[in-house]
């Protein structure tokens, strides 16, 4: 083995840690492709190295890996310490990859702490990433709520015997101790947008047409969550971004013995969640397992928060327009944020027919943000948008203009959480 050229520095004392990354060279097989299973052999081969602590030597011919400045920055800015973002990726267990690649042929990998995901990016997806990089940077920098994926660092791989190709490291949105029962990807379009008659399990991705439920929220949430959509979605539009999707992960709260809302006088209602008083006691066998608010405590250490997290915690109109933590029997006291851990109420939407055996109104967990935004409405688009408008309806496909894309995007996101009418 033979160690090749390098440049790397990983330094740590009591004020700061900092991980730089100029480039590395690594060693593979010999005559590495650019096919999509090649490339995953690659990064796992990369990231198999960098678990066992081999940062420089493998048997083969080499790669280079690179590390951009403004990737720290963004680090730094979501609050990601160095070496715990080395370790996340470059650990012990290092990654696992999920079960298919995505339409665009990018392959997706997982860290084992399930904080960051993995994704290969086509040519194209760099380009319009750069180009927005400085936008972005001051979006999520001015609105600390936003919803938009969360970039951790873009990094390239030079194969000696291949092209070069680059992964970039987002957050995982699903981050959480909770299970998530099912997971959609909403667009607001509905031309192609339902699930493949397949068995359907808790990692199926679902789409609009398979989305039978609305969630209500606490009314002041809902205002907050829309809002930050829209500045979201106006954002993207400003950037000439289309085909972006709220990814929504609905966690249910004991499934196997839902009941239903209505008779809860915990349930959400036009005031919001009920609240449950420092002094109350989750003891009684009588007690609802569903969901519960308290005020933010002050013992913070007790509270599980989400990852990533740099927005403002939510108040709950009940709790007197307190913050609150959501208080779940049996598991933990979970911190709500926008986007993260929050707590709300789904009902079957009225007219269509009911795919599961789950009561009428039941108790949820929600977890979204704003994924896939680097798809620009370019030649390519255009001329798709003008041939499946020969064949079906404009309005409902995908391939739209941008400022249409926003604009039916938040009127679809608007009747998944409609305005809570219930007072009882």
């Amino acid at each position: 083995m033979k160690e090749q050229e390098h440049s790397i520095k990983v330094t740590k004392d009591r004020d700061e840690q900092i991980v730089q990354i100029n480039h590395i060279d690594f060693l593979l097989p010999p005559k590495f492709g650019d096919s999509i299973i090649e490339k995953g052999i690659m990064l796992s081969s990369l990231f198999s190295l960098m678990a066992k602590g081999n940062w420089y030597q493998a048997q083969g011919s080499g790669f280079k890996l690179r590390d951009e400045v403004w990737n720290v920055n963004l680090r730094e800015m979501f609050k990601i310490d160095a070496a715990d973002y080395m370790m996340s990726i470059c650990g012990n267990d290092a990654l696992r990859e999920l079960s298919s690649p995505g339409k665009s042929g990018s392959i997706f990998f997982l860290s084992q702490d399930d904080r960051f995901m993995i994704k290969t990016l086509r040519k194209s997806e760099v380009k319009v990433l750069l180009k927005m990089l400085p936008d972005y940077h001051h979006h999520v920098r001015s609105y600390e709520n936003t919803l938009i994926t969360k970039f951790f660092g873009l990094h390239r791989i030079k194969p000696s015997s291949g092209q070069k190709f680059r992964f970039v490291v987002m957050g995982n949105m699903f981050c959480t101790e909770l299970r998530i029962h099912r997971r959609f990807d909403l667009k607001g379009s509905s031309l192609g947008r339902s699930t493949d008659n397949v068995e359907i399990d808790e990692n199926t991705t679902l789409k609009d047409l398979d989305l039978d439920y609305c969630f209500y929220f606490e009314p002041s949430w809902r205002e907050a969550l829309l809002q930050q959509i829209e500045i979201d979605s106006k954002f993207l539009e400003a950037q000439h971004i289309m085909d972006y999707s709220l990814l929504l992960g609905v966690h249910y709260r004991a499934p196997q013995h839902l009941r239903s809302l209505m008779s809860y006088n915990r349930g959400i209602t036009a005031e919001g969640l009920g609240v449950l008083a420092e002094e109350d006691t989750i003891e009684d066998e009588n007690y609802p397992q569903g969901l519960v608010l308290v005020p933010r405590g002050t013992a913070d250490d007790s509270v599980v928060v989400g990852p990533h997290i740099r927005g403002s915690r939510l108040r709950a109109s009940s709790a007197g327009d307190e913050e609150v933590d959501l208080l779940l029997p049996g598991t933990a006291r979970l911190q709500i944020q926008l986007g993260v851990n929050m707590p709300s109420r789904a009902e079957q939407i009225p007219g269509k027919e009911e795919k599961q055996t789950f009561h009428e109104a039941y108790d949820v967990v929600l977890y979204l943000g704003v994924i896939d935004i680097l798809q620009e409405y370019n030649m390519s688009k255009k001329i798709e948008h003008a041939y499946k408008s020969l064949q079906f309806d404009s309005l409902s496909i995908s391939a739209v203009d941008p400022t249409f894309y926003s604009r039916r995007f938040l009127e679809f996101i608007q009747k998944v959480f409609p305005p809570n009418v219930n007072t009882s």
